[in-house]
């Protein structure tokens, strides 16, 4: 199947698409690989950039988002994004006989992964989140792919596809609204990201920014896993009970998650002890420590605070792994200066790292951070702190070390 075709076609001749995508044959691994892991970039890339690096604002204000607290939002939602595409696969199914059709989870995966089409190229709309609304229209443009595609692979009656598609998109909804439950869990300050490194095959794709692959080890085994996962969650659902429904999430999103092809996270033990007791002349007065672990999830983050008088400095180191490919593309799309009589800041890469600066000219604020060639995130920021100290600062960090952190590969 080739990409660019499938996506021209399913866009411009639905019809004749869907009875060609019902004939072919398909596993979950080959629907998220092939497709569903590529356009998904696509909305949690540009939305980095749209909200951290562009911003948005008027008349000679802009707001953005801190690039970690970035970061964290791009790579939880995009796998979450995997998540929610494979749950709406799911309930097309098991609705699929009360409107006179019939149960195939693959066919209904495909109507979930092709008919989402629309919707992720939309996401090109978040580059300007002025212009993110016009998102909207193509979601509105992905219920009408599902709309034609419920007959042809679910074999429903013709005439109930408009209720069909009305009761899949309410349920949709109320996935996606779960969805943004569960990446509050990952908000900032408890921002692990996912990780993962492999030497078995990959998924390159060729951008503006370079070369990004999509690491596909143990992809095979990660999909029996989201199989799994879908029994428990149906398991769960017809028991009615709040633990089991839990857990079958949880389980859900750790399996997408080493859909991924990523290894157990660096120990957050091991980012913690990068923390220098003291900056510069300024004590540590706490530190955070989180391990995705607890969540089934391979993730970490360690952060200190340091601060003497009004000067406070805050260091936060996170293992984004197998994804870090996927950060420093963002980043080094974003690449370029930017200047005003207030404030200044710029990104550029150096051996290999993706670095990024910014500071407001009075001296009150300032951040500096680094995506090392491992996938691991550095930052540093302070008040009163100005730029060039930060970075004398963040000499006190072994970099080096960070970058040769190995991961171990999942059991």
């Amino acid at each position: 199947m080739n990409l660019i075709e499938r996506v021209k076609s399913i866009l411009l001749k639905p019809q004749e698409t869907w009875a060609t995508i019902e004939s072919e044959p398909a596993d979950v691994a080959g629907l998220y690989t092939q497709y569903l892991m590529i356009l998904a970039v696509i909305p949690a890339v540009c939305g980095f950039i749209g909200m951290s690096l562009i911003g948005v604002g008027g008349f000679g204000f802009t707001m953005r988002v801190p690039i970690l607290w970035g970061l964290t939002n791009m790579v939880v939602s995009y796998v979450l994004s995997l998540v929610g595409v494979f749950v709406l696969g799911l309930i097309i199914d098991a609705l699929a006989p009360t409107f006179g059709g019939q149960k195939n989870q693959i066919q209904a995966l495909k109507v979930a992964v092709y008919g989402s089409t629309a919707a992720l190229l939309g996401g090109i709309f978040t580059l300007l989140p002025l212009l993110s609304i016009l998102g909207l229209l193509t979601a509105l443009y992905s219920i009408y792919l599902v709309y034609l595609g419920l007959p042809v692979l679910m074999k429903n009656n013709p005439e109930k596809s408009i209720a069909y598609t009305a009761v899949v998109i309410v349920a949709g909804v109320v996935v996606g609204i779960v969805i943004g439950a569960v990446s509050t869990l990952f908000a900032p300050r408890g921002a692990a990201m996912f990780s993962g490194s492999s030497d078995a095959p990959a998924i390159t794709m060729n951008t503006p920014g370079g070369k990004v692959t999509i690491d596909t080890a143990g992809l095979e085994a990660a999909s029996k896993k989201m199989e799994e996962a879908a029994r428990q969650m149906e398991k769960a659902q017809k028991s009615q009970d709040p633990a089991a429904i839990a857990a079958a999430n949880s389980g859900a999103v750790a399996a997408a998650a080493g859909m991924m092809g990523g290894g157990q996270a660096v120990a957050a033990q091991s980012l913690k002890a990068a923390l220098p007791e003291k900056l510069a002349d300024l004590p540590r007065t706490g530190f955070d420590v989180q391990d995705g672990a607890a969540l089934g999830l391979p993730t970490s983050q360690a952060s200190a605070s340091y601060g003497s008088g009004d000067k406070r400095v805050r260091i936060e180191i996170i293992d984004i792994g197998g994804l870090g490919q996927m950060a420093a593309l963002a980043m080094g799309m974003g690449q370029g200066e930017k200047e005003d009589q207030n404030s200044a800041e710029k990104t550029w890469q150096e051996n290999g790292r993706t670095l990024h600066q910014s500071y407001r000219k009075d001296g009150s604020r300032a951040e500096f951070k680094t995506v090392l060639k491992n996938g691991v995130v550095v930052g540093i920021e302070g008040d009163r702190v100005g730029v060039q100290d930060l970075r004398g600062m963040l000499s006190q960090v072994d970099l080096n070390a960070l970058e040769a952190l190995q991961r171990k590969p999942k059991g």
